[in-house]
């Protein structure tokens, strides 16, 4: 829950999948670059001292953008071999370029020994180093909800993220422990975060902002948001501030749901999220909105896409014996529709980025 809320300094609650993404390292003595990724027949050399913003372009500017991060914050580096191998499901909605930037972020902190995994904290730093590299280097106008997840969430925990002090708390997601399951829809309908619509959303809420004389919208009370959106100068604008006010406020709830083990109630929050997305913040698509129909009229407590928007993912609040069956009917629904089969899935909630022996 929280979408698009990290970059308006709100609130968010995301969980990390317990898919990886795999980077294998060998650091070299020169400040040559060569990048490989299993994933895709695109391979990349350059010197490190040619990464800029838009250069490389395509995946490799996430991961070359990792080092010119590190080295913008002011750590020596050198340059690299890498090679990248996903289980991220890619233009998923699922943040696997954040997946792609942390494990390669780790890796160097790690061959390095530049501290950068050894506490909360120092975490945190690298997340933000992380968001950077994407920002500058990849030229994607996101906020820090995915790397956060990436490098700071726990197994069986959602992260209650703070985007505008950077405080989290973990909070328990043990859906099995409720007889439930997390669905993930991925609708196949590729999503990216640097074809514009992305930065149209954020310039719209930041001119909300500008236009209530406040920082972000995260200062607008929920109370008094209908009084405070007349305010605004047109209607488009005001249902972009009302998606993030809202949702910030859904956050909330659901981490009231959470620690009062009614889990179960959640599923009305996620219903209510995606109409705000659809209706108010104008991101999702036909595939997306039929896979949350689909899976909420046969059985799911509730559905909303998640990520960017305009394709990629939705997940759905299940009870565990009827997983199968809504994922059968979101793969049926979509036949009848003439769509693409969906890949459907089930998730619990992962651990953060690490070294695996």
């Amino acid at each position: 829950m929280g979408e698009h809320t990290d970059y308006n300094a709100g609130l968010c609650l995301p969980i990390a999948l317990p898919q990886r993404t795999y980077a294998a390292v060998r650091l070299r003595a020169d400040r040559r670059l060569r990048m490989r990724s299993l994933q895709s027949s695109r391979q990349y050399e350059l010197d490190l001292d040619d990464v800029r913003a838009g250069n490389p372009a395509g995946w490799g500017g996430y991961a070359a953008g990792v080092l010119w991060a590190l080295q913008d914050a002011g750590h020596q580096v050198s340059g690299l071999d890498l090679m990248l191998d996903s289980r991220v499901p890619l233009g998923a909605g699922l943040s696997s370029s954040a997946a792609l930037e942390c494990s390669v972020a780790a890796a160097v902190s790690d061959l390095l020994d530049l501290g950068l995994l050894g506490d909360d904290h120092a975490r945190a730093t690298l997340a933000g180093i992380c968001v950077n590299a994407e920002n500058t280097i990849a030229q994607a106008p996101t906020g820090g909800m995915d790397q956060s997840a990436a490098l700071r969430c726990q197994i069986g925990h959602a992260l209650l993220l703070d985007c505008r002090d950077g405080s989290i708390a973990q909070v328990p997601f043990d859906l099995s422990a409720h007889g439930l399951s997390l669905l993930i829809m991925d609708t196949r309908v590729e999503h990216a975060l640097d074809d514009g619509q992305y930065a149209q959303r954020r310039d719209s809420c930041e001119k909300a902002a500008r236009q209530l004389g406040l920082p972000s919208l995260r200062e607008v009370a929920f109370e008094d948001l209908d009084t405070t959106l007349e305010r605004l100068s047109d209607n488009v604008i005001r249902a972009r501030a009302r998606h993030i006010v809202s949702e910030i406020e859904r956050v909330r709830k659901t981490v009231a749901l959470l620690l009062a083990g009614r889990v179960h109630e959640v599923g009305s929050l996620f219903n209510a999220s995606h109409a705000s997305m659809r209706d108010g913040f104008e991101i999702s698509c036909a595939e997306l909105d039929l896979a949350v129909e689909a899976a909420t009229t046969h059985g799911a407590l509730g559905a909303r896409m998640t990520g960017g928007g305009f394709g990629g993912s939705a997940i759905a609040l299940v009870p565990a014996e009827s997983a199968a069956e809504v994922t059968s009917a979101v793969i049926h629904a979509f036949a009848d529709k003439g769509f693409g089969r969906p890949d459907c899935f089930e998730v619990a909630a992962g651990g953060p980025a690490r070294r695996e022996s």
